[in-house]
């Protein structure tokens, strides 16, 4: 899917892809694939081959043998989530470091590991729901690193994230939500994945005009945010459940077994993340 006509007009830059990530898009896609591709691959980048195997020894994977490749990591946490660690590493260093763009990686890393872990339990592809909780906030960072000053006013004046689209049409011609759906699609992610992206801002009565794998990563990403990146909204689970339960229906999604794989794995998270 090409980028829209109309950012393309925009004086907005969008950061080009590493090399290593643009060959790890095409090795995603290949059902033929094996671990020992993708560690060969990533290993060609002493400096992201080491990063990938010094996070996933954190306390946020909690393995009980400390790995010393990238080989072992992927044996132990499979592709998916590994492919996934490696484009939050790429996604990290392609935008100057700030205590706003931080947060924003944090949320990041932890919505794209806890999506492709509930999506695995649900019979859902786990890498475009990794990468979807990866990139969700993704345009934020564009439109930081394209005037820090002016966004960072912007950003703390707007806590909704419909509301803080808005405010970005106004103040700069596009929100993050469509510069970041821009960004997957020049980073060779999946139409599905820069769908999701574009449409998270909605509301959930609009999420029906998207494809049904579309709406169930919204719906998956919708339940990591409010329950494990939303302290206020985590304090009332049940308020958001019944939110959430006409959601899972209108997507496809059996609620019980959405709800129950959601909560073992945020509850998991939780447990890391405090212990990190």
């Amino acid at each position: 899917m090409s980028i829209a006509p109309q950012l393309r007009n925009l004086n907005i830059d969008l950061p080009a892809c590493p090399s290593t990530l643009v060959k790890l898009s095409l090795l995603m896609a290949d059902e033929n694939s094996a671990i020992d591709d993708l560690s060969a691959l990533i290993e060609t980048d002493m400096a992201l081959s080491s990063a990938v195997v010094r996070t996933v020894n954190s306390a946020l994977f909690g393995l009980l043998k400390r790995v010393e490749t990238v080989h072992e990591g992927i044996r132990y946490l499979g592709m998916a989530q590994v492919s996934g660690l490696t484009y939050e590493i790429g996604l990290r260093g392609a935008f100057p470091p700030s205590p706003l763009l931080q947060s924003i990686w944090d949320r990041a890393g932890v919505r794209g590991l806890a999506m492709g872990r509930i999506a695995r339990q649900l019979d859902v592809d786990p890498w475009p729901a990794h990468t979807a909780g990866l990139f969700a906030e993704s345009g934020r960072a564009v439109l930081y690193a394209y005037d820090r000053q002016r966004y960072a006013e912007l950003d703390t004046g707007h806590s909704d994230e419909a509301m803080l689209c808005a405010a970005e049409i106004e103040a700069f011609g596009v929100s993050h939500s469509a510069l970041g759906a821009a960004l997957c699609q020049s980073w060779g992610l999946s139409r599905e994945v820069a769908d999701s992206v574009r449409a998270r801002p909605n509301s959930p009565s609009q999420w029906t005009q998207e494809r049904p794998t579309v709406q169930k990563l919204l719906t998956i990403g919708a339940a990591v945010d409010a329950l494990l990146l939303n302290p206020i909204k985590a304090n009332d689970p049940t308020a958001v459940w019944a939110a959430l339960e006409p959601v899972a229906a209108q997507v496809g999604l059996h609620f019980q077994a959405f709800q129950l794989a959601t909560q073992r794995v945020c509850e998991r998270l939780n447990v890391s993340q405090s212990g990190a």
